[in-house]
């Protein structure tokens, strides 16, 4: 695993990649490739990651993945 990280670091720095854009590929990667092994489930992926739900979101929305929020806000229950 290591030398296959260390290969994918070469290849990046002679590609002349710099870090942010090499940062936003790795992170845009991993959300999606963890998104679609959780089947979408954003609570099991963010915990995957290590990350706080909300910052899945909002990396989410960064990236442009997904529809933004999923869940339909429901509409308050009127009174009598």
């Amino acid at each position: 695993m290591k030398e296959n990280f260390d290969a994918l670091v070469q290849y990046l720095l002679n590609g002349g990649i710099f870090l942010g854009q090499a940062i936003e590929i790795l992170e845009k990667r991993m959300i999606e490739g963890s998104l679609e092994r959780c089947r979408g489930n954003r609570c099991t992926a963010s915990k995957r990651l290590g990350i706080h739900r909300n910052t899945l979101q909002r990396k989410m929305a960064e990236y442009g993945l997904g529809e933004g929020r999923s869940r339909a806000h429901r509409k308050p229950v009127a009174v009598a």
